[in-house]
C-alpha cells in the first residue's frame, strides 16, 4: 500500500500537527520509544498524555511491523484492562516525507510508583498494600503477554497509580510483539531493571519482564533499588551477587565480556538483599529471578503462588 493510501485511511489521521485538538503543557519523560508530553484535550478539556513515536518511511511505505502494532494497540485497548492505561487516540501526522509521527494519547494519571515508593514513611509500604499492587502488576503483564507483548521497559515510573490506588501499567505501545529470537539494544529497558540475558546481549522472550517486575516487587518491600547498577558491567556485577556467578557452561561464548571479569560467588536468596521480604514472597522472588530465563514462572504461573494466597490480601 502507498504511503497516502496508507495514512488516508487511518482510524484517527490528521493533516497536520496544527490540526490536533490537543495542547501540549509540559514533557513528562522520554523513554525508548519516544517522547511523552502531559497535555490538554481542548475539546473535552481533560488532561491526557501524549505519547511521540517518529516512525521513519521507507520507498515501501510504512512498515508492516508498525501497523500491526498500531491494530494491536486498538484491540487492546477495546478489552479496556484494569491495569492497563486506556488508549484514548491514536494519530497519525506526516512530518515530511521520509517520516511519520504517530501519536497515541492515553489517559493521563498524576502519580507514579516512583512517586509513590518515595513519598512512603520510615514504616515503607503496608503489606497488604504490597501484596495488591504485585497482584495488579502481575495481572497487567499477562495480559500483554498473553496477547504476545513484551513490555521490555518495565520499572517503576512506567507504573502509574489511579486516584482509587489502583495500578496501570503505561508506556507499552509500539513496543514490538515478540518472537524467541529477539535481541535488545542498549536502550531498552532501564539498566536496574534489565535482565541478566539482556545485559550479555542474548536472545530473550517475555521472561525479561517477569525479572523487572521481581525487581519492581522487591523495591515496595524495601523502598530501594535492588540492584542499582552503575554501568552494565556493575549491574551484571550485582545481580551475580543474587544468582551467583554463572558457571562456564551458563556464560555465552558469543561476547568478549569474559566470565573471569567477575568474582566468583554463590547465590543466595533474594531476604538477603531485601530483609524485608516474608518466606512467601522471598519464594517466589527466588523463582522469577533466576539467571536462567527458562526457568522463571510465567506471569500467570506467579499469580497461583502461595504469596498471593496468604493473609492480608
Amino acid at each position: 500500500m502507498r504511503k497516502e493510501n496508507w495514512i488516508m485511511s487511518s482510524a484517527a489521521h490528521c493533516e497536520d500537527s496544527e490540526s490536533l485538538h490537543y495542547e501540549e503543557l509540559n514533557v513528562i519523560g522520554t523513554g525508548a520509544y519516544g517522547t511523552v508530553y502531559r497535555a490538554k484535550d481542548n475539546q473535552s478539556g481533560k488532561i491526557v498524555a501524549i505519547k511521540k513515536v517518529r516512525i521513519p518511511i521507507t520507498d515501501n511505505g510504512v512498515p508492516m511491523s508498525t501497523l500491526r502494532e498500531i491494530a494491536l494497540l486498538k484491540h487492546l485497548n477495546a478489552s479496556d484492562h484494569p491495569n492497563i492505561v486506556k488508549l484514548f487516540e491514536v494519530c497519525q501526522v506526516l512530518e515530511r516525507e521520509d517520516q511519520l509521527m504517530v501519536l497515541l494519547v492515553f489517559e493521563h494519571l498524576e502519580q507514579d510508583l516512583s512517586d509513590l515508593i518515595e513519598r512512603l514513611p520510615k514504616s515503607g509500604m503496608p503489606p497488604v498494600t504490597i501484596q495488591r499492587l504485585s497482584c495488579e502488576l502481575l495481572t497487567g503483564v499477562d495480559f500483554l503477554h498473553s496477547h504476545r507483548i513484551i513490555h521490555r521497559d518495565l520499572k517503576p515510573q512506567n507504573l502509574l497509580i489511579s486516584s482509587q490506588g489502583h495500578l496501570k501499567i503505561a508506556d507499552f505501545g509500539l513496543a514490538k510483539t515478540y518472537d524467541f529470537e529477539m535481541k535488545l539494544t542498549s536502550v531498552v529497558v532501564t539498566l536496574w531493571y534489565r535482565a541478566p540475558e539482556v545485559l550479555l546481549a542474548q536472545s530473550y522472550n517475555s521472561s525479561v519482564d517477569i525479572w523487572s517486575v521481581a525487581c519492581i516487587i522487591a523495591e515496595m518491600f524495601s523502598r530501594k533499588a535492588l540492584f542499582p547498577g552503575t554501568s552494565e558491567a556493575n549491574q551484571l556485577d550485582r545481580v551475580f551477587e543474587l544468582t551467583g556467578r554463572p558457571t562456564s557452561q551458563q556464560w555465552p561464548q558469543s561476547i568478549s565480556l569474559s566470565r573471569e571479569h567477575f568474582p566468583p560467588r554463590l547465590p543466595k536468596q533474594p531476604k538477603e538483599l531485601c530483609s524485608n521480604l516474608c518466606d512467601y514472597s522471598n519464594d517466589l522472588l527466588s523463582q522469577m529471578l533466576s539467571y536462567d530465563f527458562r526457568s522463571r514462572p510465567s506471569a500467570l504461573a506467579c499469580l497461583k503462588h502461595e504469596y498471593f494466597k496468604q493473609e492480608p490480601i
